[in-house]
């Protein structure tokens, strides 16, 4: 046992440096909607309403992009620990390609989706103000795609900050863009909330650009351009494998909708509260969602590199880094939980269905964060499909049942409908850490599937 401990705290730095680039990089695709609200609030209430709608519709998409590419990084990974480095090349080529078809195919569900809103009664106002931004926005998931597979294998390689760069780049690049295509500047025209959506996709195609750039022309990725021919199995290979893990994410995303609509029922002021503590709760989020990808990586390394001996040590040095976050936002939630409130809104009515909310996310961040990493970990030895089931189990059939239960026969209110998550979560959890000790049971120096 000690000498696992010992293992394990030695696995810590590595994920650290790992964890936090990826933690910074994901932030990166919410401030390109972030940017675009601040800059627009000043045209009035109904552009915010569309970049709200829109980005509620696009993080579907941002999540299954970035779950079926996710694969990605596993498999240069453990290319990279076994040594395979002449591997790595076909293995991106085919993972950028794999971006390239999500990408388009996305953009085009995306834009095909666009008839069917007024079927959902949504403000007419708002409806007709954004129709050219939903497109630009559409279009922007093929250049987002494509950046992730290159983010993905930058991080693999042990170069995570140079992924997270570029992600930033587009971030940094969104603001003069918005401000020059939103108001005019010198001949350009004022195109308002058209003219956000054309600098997002603007953006995040600048930084396609520079990241190809670098992969073509710095000495450092020497090694990642040798020439390689298009490896269609290796493309399917990559998609079987991501697949499970983009379908998760997005029926991940769509249970926090589901459950922000069983709040809606309660009335305005409780969507107000619910989405004062969802604001907090998604930053708090980025933490455990970064474990999970450097522990695959670490753990599809190590898998590569036949150092199965390893892959407990990595997995526990995760959970440890995890909790040891977690339990303590969720201390602050719980006791300092009305002060984080008031600093976003002085409505008393909000700020005390916010706190009710605060109370139950506290025990949820602690077994999300054993469902995070436990998930990595399953995700570096290449395991998705049945931690996938798991999951969607856990937030379908269990979680949003058992939440408005909670919420409205038994009383509990808003607050509630996120208590059914927490037996939800602790459930995978504990099914996610039974995966992984029977996948890494040790015989004779291998692990036993």
């Amino acid at each position: 046992m000690q000498a696992m401990v010992r293992a394990a705290a030695r696995e810590v730095p590595a994920l650290f440096g790992l964890a936090v680039p990826i933690v910074i990089g994901l932030a990166a695709s919410t401030l390109i909607g972030v940017t675009d609200s601040l800059m627009l609030a000043p045209l009035g209430p109904v552009p915010l309403a569309a970049v709200g709608l829109t980005g509620a519709v696009a993080v579907l998409f941002y999540a299954a992009i970035y779950g079926l590419l996710a694969a990605l990084s596993v498999r240069i990974g453990a290319a990279h620990g076994a040594g395979a480095r002449r591997a790595i090349p076909g293995i991106l080529r085919a993972g950028l390609a794999l971006g390239a078809v999500v990408g388009v195919g996305a953009a085009l569900v995306m834009a095909a989706i666009w008839p069917l809103l007024p079927l959902l009664n949504q403000p007419p106002e708002v409806l007709a103000a954004m129709p050219a931004y939903w497109g630009w926005i559409a279009a922007f998931l093929v250049p987002f795609s494509i950046l992730t597979a290159f983010k993905s294998a930058f991080e693999a390689v042990d170069k995570p900050w140079l992924g997270t760069a570029f992600a930033f780049l587009a971030v940094v690049i969104n603001v003069p863009l918005n401000y020059a295509l939103i108001w005019g500047i010198g001949p350009l025209p004022q195109l308002g909330l058209t003219g956000a959506g054309l600098a997002s996709f603007l953006a995040e195609t600048l930084a396609l650009l520079a990241a190809f750039g670098w992969w073509r022309l710095a000495p450092s990725m020497r090694r990642l351009r040798l020439r390689r021919r298009l490896d269609l199995a290796e493309m399917g290979a990559t998609a079987r494998e991501g697949a499970p893990l983009g379908a998760m994410y997005v029926v991940e995303t769509a249970s926090v909708g589901v459950a922000t609509l069983m709040i809606g029922g309660f009335g305005a002021v409780a969507l107000a509260g619910n989405q004062v503590a969802q604001s907090v709760g998604a930053l708090l989020y980025m933490l455990p969602l970064g474990v999970a990808g450097a522990v695959a990586i670490r753990v599809a390394q190590e898998r590569g590199a036949g150092n199965d001996r390893a892959l407990r040590a990595i997995a526990f040095a995760a959970l440890g880094v995890a909790l040891i976050w977690l339990i303590g936002a969720a201390l602050v939630l719980a006791l300092r939980g009305e002060a984080i409130a008031r600093l976003i809104t002085d409505d008393p009515a909000v700020v005390a269905l916010a706190t009710a909310i605060f109370l139950v996310f506290a025990p949820m961040q602690i077994f999300d964060g054993v469902q995070s990493a436990m998930l990595g970990a399953l995700r570096g030895l290449s395991d998705t499909a049945w931690p996938a089931l798991v999951s969607a189990i856990a937030y379908w059939p269990v979680a949003l049942p058992l939440g408005w239960a909670l919420a409205y026969p038994l009383g509990f209110g808003p607050a509630g409908v996120w208590a059914g998550f927490i037996l939800a979560l602790a459930g995978a959890g504990a099914a996610l850490t039974w995966r992984f000790l029977r996948k890494t049971r040790l015989s004779q120096g291998q692990p036993c599937a």
